[in-house]
């Protein structure tokens, strides 16, 4: 993850006739609550990867006759990829509708013997048994006919079985078998069967990047990323945040997250395994009352900050006396500058790209607030003015 941030350097401007004294210092700066345009990115690293690809293995069993797809190959839905030695399935299927014909003429000679039957039986020329044995008969001709036609129709789909057809449009992308290649079928191997090529819909593909926990929090399905990888520097791609996963990955001790991206790719430049940078835009808003996010005080620094600007310790008491809903969450403190003076106020904020933040209720434009140092830097300015002033008496 990395980060560009502008530290603000506190200029220390002396005043009051060159008083060493803390106090002759200015710590704060003074400024406008204004419209601005708000701007917060997340910058990750991750790898392009298709969204939709599958295996393609072979019903049939048997040598591999032909491959005429190659990888690279962009096919369409039902090309022929591979073609398996069909000689076995079709001697089943010879046999299987040399069956169907013995089993249409058993099942002819069936009925006849049973209408046959049915005009004797009903003179009372046979008895019951043997008319019951003439009906069974018929049915076990119907039953033998009915499994015929069944099985010529699977052997006719296990003969088709060995041309493998392209299940949908798409680019082969590895294609690890040889003609030659004896395979087997996942439907008659342990294993699983042979895997003939591996296919995959470049269209449309995405980048596995990953983000840092403290920062996944800011991330939402749907915000716009630009995208650059090394094969085209000058290139920005567009995509946008499909999915958060959410379980998390410990690398090197720093807890991260996947986030997947979804990119159009219909000039097929992206390709599987590329390394990118991507930035994640978080916020790209423009926001009708903003102030810089160092007018913020919390009610622990508060009177470190009214002490620089010369506020009593019971004014602030005074403010502080009632808690409020959503402290150091949606409500801060800012000091205000007035025709009195320096004056506290709470504010509501909203969105923030770091730099200023939203101000919801509590200031209007054309308002000035203080930016002011947190109480731990003010406490080591002190200290290293102070060693300052003993180190040179």
């Amino acid at each position: 993850m990395r980060y560009l941030f502008l530290i603000p350097i506190l200029i220390l401007v002396g005043c009051g006739g060159g008083s060493n004294d803390s106090q002759s210092y200015s710590y704060y700066q003074k400024k406008d609550v204004e419209p601005k345009q708000l701007d917060l990115t997340i910058e990750a690293s991750g790898e392009i990867e298709a969204i939709y690809s599958v295996e393609i293995k072979s019903k049939a069993s048997g040598e591999i006759l032909d491959l005429p797809a190659e990888v690279g190959d962009f096919v369409k839905k039902g090309t022929i990829l591979a073609r398996i030695d069909q000689r076995t399935p079709r001697n089943v299927l010879d046999q299987a509708e040399a069956d169907l014909k013995l089993a249409e003429v058993r099942l002819e000679n069936a009925d006849a013997q049973l209408v046959r039957g049915q005009a004797l039986h009903a003179e009372g020329s046979i008895a019951d048994k043997n008319f019951e044995e003439i009906q069974e008969s018929f049915a076990s001709a119907k039953s033998q006919h009915v499994r015929s036609i069944v099985n010529v129709e699977n052997a006719k789909i296990a003969l088709d079985d060995t041309l493998v057809k392209s299940p949908l449009d798409a680019t082969i992308i590895s294609r690890p078998v040889e003609v030659g290649q004896v395979i087997s079928s996942p439907t008659s191997a342990v294993g699983g069967g042979t895997v003939l090529m591996r296919m995959a819909d470049l269209s449309k593909v995405r980048i596995r990047a990953f983000v840092d926990e403290i920062d996944i929090g800011k991330v939402t399905v749907g915000q716009e990323v630009s995208i650059r990888v090394s094969a085209f520097r000058e290139e920005i791609f567009s995509g946008k945040v499909s999915k958060i996963e959410p379980l998390a990955i410990v690398q090197q001790g720093v807890t991260i997250f996947p986030v997947l991206i979804d990119i159009e790719n219909k000039d097929n430049l992206l390709l599987l395994g590329m390394n990118t940078d991507v930035v994640i835009q978080v916020i790209d808003a423009e926001v009708a009352i903003s102030a810089p996010t160092g007018a913020l005080r919390t009610r622990d620094d508060a009177y470190s900050a009214a002490e620089i600007l010369g506020i009593s310790k019971a004014t602030v008491d005074n403010f502080l006396r009632e808690r409020v809903d959503g402290e150091n969450f949606t409500k801060f403190i800012v000091f205000k500058n007035s025709s009195n003076g320096p004056t506290l106020s709470w504010v509501e904020i909203g969105i923030s790209d770091l730099a200023n933040v939203e101000i919801k209720k509590g200031l209007n434009n054309g308002d000035q607030v203080f930016v002011l140092p947190s109480k731990g830097l003010v406490d080591y300015q002190n200290r290293f003015k102070e060693r300052v002033k003993n180190s040179f008496g």
